[in-house]
């Protein structure tokens, strides 16, 4: 009998979709506003459309999968299992690029806004600081992760709304460029030129990076296979629903808004619409957000972690370790927080450079394993089911896959670099595994009749 602790199933649809968002953090839409508008050229409406379709059916083919493998470990499970163990592996070890600096992300935004609130203090200080906070509320419990992510979503869709009603109060009192609430003019691309448009959707589509994150929590979530797809779905709408509705009224409202920084566009755009009041609570929330993030991905990472670890990639005793009494992986939870101090050396775009690789490599493949496993391995092939499981994955890996070319070259060559990282570490790994292997089958013996 194995009396090894085991991940704790307690976690239902609300709970995955407010951790789902919290990684997600909806004011990511703030903080990349300047530079996606500079990368859409202003047409941020058709840019979030546009992203919105290559994650839809990305998050359809998570759906499907999780529903085939309802266990810890994402598209390197999916890979693993469809297609190829190796190739799993290598898009495992993107993936990790994902999951590992996502945390440094939350923390170095963090400790950037929290430095400008309170000039005095250094941001090293609110890293080491948060760090700390991270590493204990998710060696607690997931339910204390969900509960936090619960309130800070809530928090920040608040926010969102309420900047939404200052612009319509604008429009309807006549302070807004338009008159009318009603517009076909941002659905419209005008004469910017669509390679422009589909270019910011590429960057935009890292405001849903998210959805995929809540896979990781499969076998801690209550019936995964029914509670996940639900809650990816969900997730991804709610996301869309608030990214465009606030493109559309901004674009509607102040056509001719510019700023000097796209760094602080969205600061300055807030102002716009509601003054220092406005300006003020944008800050707070923006710093509660930043936080549940980094509570959102220690979790999602330490879940990661503990996937590979369970299953001899990475060193069994260490990563698949769950803590007795707290039921977390509680060993994963410190080499993260451990790694998060990098916060203290590297800047934003290096962080966000990892995680745009990784995670865009991970959904092309996701897209890959469903017609792998549903279309090849196991001949769904009726009319339907050739929609289902070959035409949307196909659409989905094509788009996605087109979006990771659209990526600039030293971000595609720091990828390759870390795969090839990779690739040598899972050769030398088999190469020291075969000798034992074989120790052990020539020690075998059968028994005499």
């Amino acid at each position: 009998m194995n009396n090894q602790p085991a991940l704790s199933k307690s976690l239902k649809v609300y709970q995955i979709v407010f951790l789902g968002l919290a990684w997600m953090t909806p004011m990511i839409f703030f903080t990349v506003y300047g530079v996606a508008y500079d990368a859409a050229g202003g047409q941020m409406v058709l840019a979030y459309l546009i992203a919105f379709l290559a994650i839809f059916f990305t998050a359809y083919s998570y759906s499907r999968m999780v529903k085939a493998y309802p266990i810890a470990g994402s598209a390197y499970t999916y890979t693993k299992k469809a297609i190829h163990p190796r190739l799993g592996f290598l898009v495992g070890w993107a993936l990790l690029l994902d999951y590992i600096f996502s945390p440094i992300i939350a923390i170095l935004t963090f400790g950037i806004f929290m430095h400008t609130e309170f000039p005095s203090i250094p941001v090293y200080v609110w890293v080491i600081f948060m760090n700390i906070i991270l590493a204990l509320v998710n060696i607690v419990g997931i339910k204390s992760v969900a509960r936090i992510s619960g309130i800070s979503v809530v928090v920040q869709i608040l926010f969102i709304s309420f900047f939404c009603l200052f612009i319509v109060k604008d429009i309807a009192t006549g302070q807004a460029s338009s008159s009318t609430l009603f517009s076909l003019h941002p659905f419209l691309a005008s004469d910017v030129p669509f390679t422009t448009i589909f270019s910011g959707a590429a960057l935009i589509c890292f405001c849903f990076l998210g959805f995929d994150a809540v896979t990781t929590m499969a076998e801690e979530t209550i019936q995964p296979e029914k509670t996940i797809p639900k809650a990816i779905f969900l997730i991804v709408c709610i996301a869309a629903v608030m990214y465009i509705a606030i493109s559309y009224f901004t674009q509607i409202a102040y056509p001719g808004f510019t700023f000097t920084n796209p760094d602080n566009a969205a600061y300055t755009l807030v102002k716009l619409v509601g003054g220092n009041l406005l300006s003020s609570l944008f800050i707070t929330v923006l710093i509660i957000a930043t936080f549940t993030q980094g509570v959102s991905s220690v979790t999602s990472v330490t879940r990661f972690l503990y996937a590979l670890g369970r299953e001899s990639v990475l060193p069994q005793k260490v990563f698949s370790y769950i803590h007795p009494t707290f039921k977390t992986p509680v060993v994963n939870i410190l080499l993260v927080t451990a790694f998060s101090f990098l916060g203290m050396f590297i800047d934003l775009n290096t962080a966000v450079t990892f995680v745009s690789f990784g995670a865009l490599t991970a959904f092309t493949f996701v897209n890959v394993s469903v017609i792998a496993h549903f279309y090849i391995k196991l001949k769904k092939r009726s009319f339907t089911e050739t929609i289902l499981y070959l035409i949307f994955p196909l659409i989905g890996a094509a788009f996605i896959g087109w979006l990771l070319t659209l990526l600039n070259k030293d971000t595609l060559l720091i990828g390759v670099a870390w795969l090839t990282v990779g690739f040598l570490y899972f050769f030398v790994k088999s190469r020291l595994s075969a000798p034992f292997v074989k120790r052990n089958h020539s020690k075998v013996t059968v028994p005499e009749k």
